[in-house]
């Protein structure tokens, strides 16, 4: 299971099975997607900075 974080969404490939229980994982911490992004582009940014 792959999953690719894009400036506007998210790219999952895997086996339908994987995708959902990623998704059911991560719902439990974001509400939307966006937010899931957000959150991520957030941590690369200060990865960069440091």
């Amino acid at each position: 299971m792959k999953v690719y974080v894009l400036d506007k969404g998210i790219v999952m490939a895997g086996k339908g099975w994987e995708i959902k229980e990623k998704l059911k994982e991560y719902q439990d911490q974001y509400e939307y997607v966006n937010d899931w992004v957000r959150d991520v582009h957030r941590q690369t940014l200060a990865k960069r900075v440091k």
